[in-house]
C-alpha cells in the first residue's frame, strides 16, 4: 500500500475495517487524463464502469485490498475518501435580509 496516496480520512478508515475484501469505502479515484489499456483493464476490474479516455477522475466503493492495489499503480495521482454530505436545515428569515 502507497500510504502517500491516500488522504488522512481513507488512511484512517482503512484502520477500522474488518474484512479486507468487502467493498464498503467510497473513494474518489484521481489518475492521469489518459489512460491505457492496462490501466482501464485495472481500473475495470475492480468494478468501475465507464472508464474513457481523457477522464481522470472515478468514483467507486472499494475493498481495502482494491484501494491497496491501485495505490500502487504510477497512473494513480491520488485516492480520496468520499463521504455521504448532510444537509444542513437552514431557513432564512427574509425580515432580517433588509430586503
Amino acid at each position: 500500500m502507497n500510504y502517500q496516496k491516500l488522504d488522512a480520512a481513507l488512511a484512517t478508515a482503512l484502520n477500522d475495517v474488518q474484512n479486507s475484501e468487502e467493498q464498503s469505502l467510497g473513494v474518489f479515484i484521481h489518475t492521469e487524463p489518459i489512460l491505457d489499456s492496462a490501466a482501464t483493464a485495472v481500473l475495470e476490474s475492480v468494478g468501475i464502469s465507464g472508464v474513457t479516455s481523457g477522464k481522470d477522475v472515478f468514483t467507486a466503493t472499494l475493498s481495502p485490498n482494491a484501494i491497496s492495489q491501485l495505490s500502487e499503480q504510477s497512473w494513480v495521482k491520488y485516492l480520496k475518501r468520499s463521504q455521504q454530505l448532510h444537509l444542513v436545515n437552514r431557513r432564512i428569515n427574509i425580515g432580517k435580509l433588509g430586503v
